[in-house]
């Protein structure tokens, strides 16, 4: 990937811990590196294929002056999210923000933070199979279209099936998503499971009937375990529900633990059971 870098850009603002340093104020010195593609701007020699600097630099004043932090940490946090979500060509950022002369009773030059923030890519699958299926998902997309943290690339077709695992129940209507999120794969699933209560998700019984289910198939190739949360999407192998629809979208997306690629897998699922569409 490639980089745009600015170095120490001299900010004014009113950011620390100590009340003396949000009514004076001090300066601060902020660095950048923007991960972008700059091949198309190098060819081209027109500076819409590639970014502003000088907006980046002006967005981050705005922000800095707009808002007083506690931390630089949180400053740091809030800047990177900005610039990602105002500029949707920089995939990654990594910004140092630096503190001169810090106020720690002590010779000191800087304190600075440096974290790097970037767009990840998530496949999700989506499903319903009570009431108005249809308008079930579409009200779910649209609520995840109004996050400023996620951007939809891909979104399957939509397809029926019997139900998988509790049988006795309606019909699902399944289909599956590719998006791009700022979000942590945790944020990230309480976020779909705020989506889900707006649609009027009970979670009454495993595998049992709901309005809307969102759940993250992949989250780059990460492979993640908690109490709540794993990934990649334990058992979607054998689910033809889920490997359909995202063969759609991304047949050569492979797994990270058994490097089967999507459309390899619903293949061999295939082979075995034919999946039950209706």
């Amino acid at each position: 990937m490639d980089e745009i870098r600015i170095k120490d850009l001299e900010i004014y603002g009113h950011h620390g811990v100590l009340k003396e340093e949000n009514v004076l104020g001090q300066k601060f010195l902020v660095s950048m590196s923007l991960g972008l593609s700059l091949h198309s701007a190098g060819i081209s020699d027109d500076i819409s294929e590639s970014i502003d600097y000088a907006a980046v630099s002006h967005l981050v004043k705005e922000e800095m002056e707009k808002t007083t932090y506690k931390l630089i940490e949180a400053l740091a946090e809030h800047l990177c999210e900005a610039i990602l979500i105002r500029f949707p060509v920089v995939e990654r950022i990594t910004m140092e923000l630096k503190k001169p002369w810090a106020p720690i009773l002590l010779p000191l030059d800087t304190v600075s933070v440096c974290m790097t923030r970037n767009w990840h890519d998530v496949y999700l699958s989506v499903g319903s199979n009570l009431g108005d299926k249809k308008k079930y998902i579409d009200d779910s997309i649209d609520e995840l279209r109004k996050d400023k943290k996620i951007r939809i690339e891909r979104q399957s077709v939509l397809v029926e099936t019997l139900a998988y695992g509790v049988t006795d129940q309606p019909p699902f209507l399944n289909g599956a998503l590719f998006l791009k999120t700022l979000y942590e794969p945790e944020e990230l699933l309480v976020k779909l499971h705020e989506i889900e209560a707006l649609g009027g998700r009970e979670r009454t019984e495993h595998w049992g009937p709901r309005t809307i289910d969102l759940d993250i198939l992949y989250y780059d190739d990460l492979v993640y375990t908690s109490d709540t949360l794993v990934i990649p999407h334990p058992d979607m192998e054998n689910r033809a529900f889920v490997l359909g629809p995202l063969t759609g979208i991304a047949p050569y997306k492979r797994h990270p633990v058994t490097g089967m690629t999507t459309g390899q897998m619903y293949e061999k699922l295939k082979s075995v059971d034919s999946p039950k569409w209706l």
